[in-house]
């Protein structure tokens, strides 16, 4: 299952297919814990098709609860400007919504702006950019296979976000020295560390007790963001003592490995291989992120125990002894 699922999400990356819409109960879960960030702000969303989009629907329909500034949303050159039809249209457009006229709570198509773009709509055309500058945050879910470029978009323009990404993009080289020096970290994340997006293009190999019609499951999807949370700044309880013969050393880095990341002792203070997903618990008070494999240049590539290659590992110390 995992096999046909990677299967599909490569065809998606080769067929640039990738646009897996997300869930408004996913959407509602993780924003939340947001919500201080969005009063007086101009959000933008700019992977969306206002037609299936559940961040346009979230944003328009708590405009005032929220307190937004403006509502921006560009649309890819096939949509269509009328929001209820699901007819093509040749011409992409970008919406803006800046709140309730009428009284009634309630979106509708009248009050939101409606303008024409020269160009296909693209995240990266001068258009899209200069929408992107009057910005405060950008939440969406953009395409797994430009995840890198979308990312030094938002850096080099400094932008706060909350957007969803594939655990995978953690390695990155171009991700993984943002995580390190603390300009990017996940958010609370998906339910069980999945995701069922709406995607018509790919069969779903989710099994019959998990599966959604009309959707695929995505394991090891994750929100990366760069806003404040109180998530980022809670301790992990550490309850085990160090011994030489459970942390064995790396044969190629002075470092012991740490299999678990419940499992990293309390009173260790040199450096330590922990997994991946360490960082969904990762608290820059209590540990700092020395590096990865490769931005240590670590030899052979991986961290070896006993001539046995590692899986991919962080490498970090406890601050706080």
């Amino acid at each position: 299952m995992a096999k046909s699922l990677n299967n599909n999400l490569q065809k998606a990356k080769a067929g640039k297919k990738d646009e897996f819409y997300t869930q408004l109960s996913d959407i509602e879960r993780e924003l939340r814990h947001y919500r201080e960030h969005f009063k007086n702000k101009v959000v933008y969303c700019n992977c969306d098709d206002p037609r299936v989009s559940n961040f346009f629907h979230y944003f328009s329909y708590n405009f005032e609860r929220l307190g937004l500034k403006k509502l921006i949303t560009t649309c890819y050159k096939n949509q269509n400007m009328d929001l209820f039809s699901q007819n093509d249209s040749e011409q992409a457009i970008y919406l803006e919504y800046t709140g309730d006229k009428n009284q009634n709570n309630v979106p509708d198509p009248a009050e939101i702006g409606i303008h024409y773009l020269k160009g296909d709509g693209d995240f990266r055309s001068k258009e899209c950019i200069e929408l992107l500058k009057q910005a405060d945050i950008v939440v969406t879910n953009p395409p797994f296979s430009l995840f890198r470029e979308y990312v030094a978009q938002l850096v080099e323009y400094d932008k706060k976000f909350i957007i969803v990404g594939h655990q995978n993009a953690i390695t990155y080289k171009e991700i993984f020295p943002l995580i390190r020096d603390n300009k990017i970290w996940l958010g609370y994340g998906f339910k069980g560390g999945a995701g069922h997006f709406i995607n018509e293009h790919y069969e779903n190999y989710a099994t019959a007790t998990d599966r959604k019609e009309g959707m695929i499951r995505v394991s090891g999807v994750h929100w990366f963001t760069n806003l404040e949370i109180n998530k980022r700044h809670e301790d992990l309880i550490l309850y085990k003592k160090y011994t030489p013969e459970e942390y064995p050393t790396y044969d190629n880095y002075d470092a012991i490995e740490v299999s678990k990341t419940n499992e990293i002792p309390m009173d260790y203070s040199g450096v330590m291989g922990v997994p991946i997903t360490f960082l969904d618990k990762y608290n820059p008070d209590q540990f700092e992120i020395i590096g990865n494999e490769y931005d240590l240049n670590i030899d052979k590539g991986r961290g070896y125990v006993n001539g046995k290659r590692m899986y991919s590992r962080v490498f970090i110390k406890n601050n706080k002894i």
